[in-house]
């Protein structure tokens, strides 16, 4: 059985930062494009960042390049998520997919939420 679990996810005020993991079981992670997506309640998934098998290519949404940091640990079947200068937009249920352009399995996520 696939699972991904997510964790890091909480409370932070504008301009905090948040790092959040996700550890995968069940498939090869290191053969595996990865992906982190984000909801808000009422609204579509959203793609926030993506990273091919080796780490050596990388894709980021418009509204979170050069604040958001996605990286991975094949090593450790876990991949990352960090997030600085977070804004109140940022608020969202953030979880992570197999996948790079397409996605599989998804974890349940870990809410962060931007708040003064």
């Amino acid at each position: 059985e696939e699972q991904l679990v997510e964790s890091g996810g909480g409370l932070v005020q504008p301009g905090g930062s948040l790092r959040l993991s996700c550890v995968v079981s069940g498939f090869s992670f290191s053969r595996s494009g990865m992906s982190w997506l984000r909801q808000v309640p009422g609204k579509g998934l959203e793609r926030v960042a993506s990273i091919t098998i080796s780490g050596s290519t990388t894709y980021y949404a418009e509204v979170v390049k050069g604040r958001f940091t996605i990286s991975r640990d094949n090593a450790k079947n876990t991949l990352y998520l960090q997030m600085n200068n977070l804004r109140t937009e940022d608020t969202a249920r953030y979880s992570c997919a197999r996948g790079y352009s397409s996605f599989g399995s998804r974890g349940q996520g870990t809410q962060v939420t931007v708040s003064s």
